[in-house]
């Protein structure tokens, strides 16, 4: 499994923050049925609430990637960061689980 982390900073900490966490609710759409699509998280920085990090599950990068490709999915995201604050590049990361501990266990759903 892989976790594809991406950071987001909105323009304010209220209408536009507002904005994109609806927007990211309609996101699903593009993930629900994917094949490879385990789960996703949105957090917010409770020190910085214009932060946002999407945490995206799926099985392999290549399931992401092929997800990213799916009509409308570009659009989509263009409508999102007209909330975002301007900046260079592309801030996502590849991560691998190396740990999971707690009361219970990751189950896939």
């Amino acid at each position: 499994m892989v976790i594809v982390i991406s950071h987001a900073w909105t323009k304010d900490d209220a209408e536009h923050a507002e904005a994109y966490m609806r927007f990211s609710e309609g996101f699903a759409q593009f993930f629900d049925d994917h094949p490879g699509f385990i789960r996703r998280i949105l957090v917010r920085g409770q020190e910085d609430r214009t932060h946002f990090m999407n945490l995206r599950f799926f099985d392999t990068v290549d399931s992401y990637t092929e997800c990213t490709q799916r009509d409308g999915y570009v659009a989509y995201t263009e409508v999102m960061y007209e909330h975002l604050r301007p900046y260079d590049g592309y801030p996502r990361e590849f991560v691998d689980i190396v740990m999971d501990t707690g009361p219970g266990e990751f189950v896939r759903p």
